[in-house]
């Protein structure tokens, strides 16, 4: 039996995707195909979740006037909304991808929470996460949130034994790790941030997440886009490569891994399934503009072809 999991997302987004040939600054783009849908990592993972067959629960601040997408998606896959209402709109964020596959991103800033929305969400957190042991907490803090008080309310559920998974950047990420979650998925970039220098090779990413893992968080994942996936478990390193795919939109893709390795360790799969699944799911992901998981006969055999193998011993 799936297990049931509740998701946190305090800065929700309406994601556009658009495609064009080559982005010319300053000049006038001509825009090919374009998506748009809620988002937001911890409301992507809840869908990759629930299409995985987990009962779900997401919560977190949802601004009120420009909510309409996210209530009609929550609905249309049965996932239950827990979400606190506040006041001002969700933030909005445009991805333009070129044939050449670069991206570039425009996130605009999101709503502004006062101390009242806080409390409010406080409350409901602590509601319900009596009901879940498995809590993912992903993506940006919102404008009004203090890092201090995000690593309170992580620190709290640990403490409570829950299982949190966090997916996040910059101060949030610094001030989560210190809460020593379950499991945490830094990509490069955030992971040499958090290390105060670049981390270049793979056994100088291996190395800062031994640094990580040796705090008491339990699994450390980090994604390197098209290049491999790592993740120490159980004082191992194992490594994963996706396959070459028709890169379409990357939205996604790290939340869709998130939910492959939520889905693998709740059901006590194999370690090297676990990574070639959860590689599997973020490969199709890059391939699609929207986030799910619309053909699970397809995961499986593409699975089989990815190589996950275990390295070794944690450095």
């Amino acid at each position: 039996m799936t297990e049931p999991v509740l998701t946190v997302t305090l800065n929700p987004a309406l994601d556009m995707t658009a495609q064009l040939d080559t982005l010319e600054p300053g000049g006038v783009n001509l825009i090919g195909n374009s998506n748009v849908h809620a988002a937001g990592k911890g409301i992507n993972v809840a869908r990759v979740l629930n299409d995985l067959g987990h009962p779900v629960t997401v919560t977190g601040l949802l601004g009120i006037d420009n909510q309409d997408r996210f209530v009609e998606l929550f609905a249309q896959h049965g996932i239950i909304d827990a979400f606190v209402r506040v006041s001002g709109a969700n933030r909005q964020n445009i991805k333009l991808v070129e044939q050449s596959r670069r991206v570039t991103d425009l996130n605009f800033p999101g709503i502004f929470v006062t101390d009242e929305a806080i409390e409010r969400f406080v409350a409901q957190l602590a509601s319900l996460a009596q009901s879940f042991e498995l809590i993912v907490v992903a993506g940006s803090l919102p404008q009004g949130l203090p890092t201090e008080i995000f690593r309170q309310w992580l620190q709290s559920l640990r403490d409570q034994g829950k299982k949190v998974v966090l997916d996040t950047s910059g101060a949030a990420l610094s001030a989560g790790l210190a809460a020593r979650p379950w499991l945490v998925k830094p990509n490069e970039e955030e992971l040499s941030q958090w290390a105060g220098k670049a981390l270049n090779s793979e056994a100088e990413l291996m190395a800062a997440g031994d640094r990580l893992a040796a705090t008491g968080i339990d699994h450390v994942v980090i994604s390197r886009g098209e290049k491999r996936v790592l993740w120490y478990h159980h004082h191992c390193w194992y490594r994963a490569t996706p396959p070459s795919v028709q890169i379409v939109s990357t939205v996604g893709a790290g939340d869709t891994l998130v939910a492959g390795m939520c889905h693998g360790l709740s059901l006590s799969l194999e370690p090297t399934d676990t990574l070639a699944m959860a590689t599997a799911l973020s490969a199709l992901a890059v391939s699609s503009t929207d986030v799910g998981v619309p053909d699970r006969q397809l995961v499986d055999d593409l699975a089989k072809q990815i190589p996950a193998k275990l390295l070794g011993a944690s450095l």
